[in-house]
């Protein structure tokens, strides 16, 4: 995932704009959770929510990190109609199955989504960990440097600030606090039980399949 060809086929600002309007859903999905027992865990997860929901911006105000995306993707030019008009759509109460399967992306983003909730809705802790963990925290930090380092100096034209500014902020949190972070909260729920162990790889490898195949779908949309 961090030598991934996509990085150094972002040319051109339409090839950015493509970028973001496919990976905008992975930036939403990113922190549907279901909390555990553990006091630790449970800190974990609350700093992981007020990261995510309440962090502070390039201009020092709190907004969302999906927030701050859309803000980055304004600057930028990008359509963030479809992203939009998605979450309008459970904002009014529609289903997320339903919502999902009629937007107008890539198969392999509407896949990327529906694991993602078909983990959480299989209700096992250490499995929805995983892919929160393999799947994001802890990979996070390499693939957003590899993109950072490719686009801060192709395009002088565009008002990348936001952009650069939330790559970096996931690269500063996730690879020094909430990367190491997870992993703990990876031992602690799934303790020395080998079954679980097991389903915590093979989440793990969903995930990175599934991120891989998102990539894939906007790779191709360039």
């Amino acid at each position: 995932m961090v030598s991934h060809p996509l990085y150094d086929h972002i040319n051109d600002i339409q090839d950015l704009k493509k970028f973001t309007e496919g990976h905008i859903f992975a930036v939403w999905d990113f922190i549907p959770w279901l909390p555990g027992k553990n006091p630790e865990t449970r800190y974990f997860i609350n700093e992981i929510v007020l990261a995510e929901e309440s962090d502070l911006s390039s201009d020092g105000k709190h907004l969302s990190h999906y927030e701050l995306y859309l803000r980055a993707m304004e600057d930028i030019g990008s359509d963030i109609n479809k992203i939009k008009d998605f979450i309008f759509r459970l904002q009014k109460g529609d289903n997320l199955q339903e919502a999902i399967c009629e937007l107008s992306v890539d198969q392999r983003i509407k896949e990327f989504l529906n694991f993602t909730f078909n983990c959480i809705e299989g209700g096992k802790a250490h499995i929805i960990a995983s892919v929160f963990t393999f799947g994001r925290e802890d990979l996070i930090p390499g693939m957003f440097t590899s993109i950072l380092k490719n686009i801060q100096s192709k395009f002088p034209e565009a008002d990348l600030e936001n952009l650069i500014y939330y790559f970096q902020r996931h690269i500063d949190l996730d690879g020094d606090e909430h990367g190491p972070l997870a992993l703990r909260m990876i031992e602690e729920i799934t303790g020395d039980d080998p079954d679980k162990w097991q389903e915590v790889k093979i989440a793990a490898k969903e995930a990175l399949a599934k991120r891989l195949g998102m990539w894939d779908a906007i790779f191709e949309s360039l």
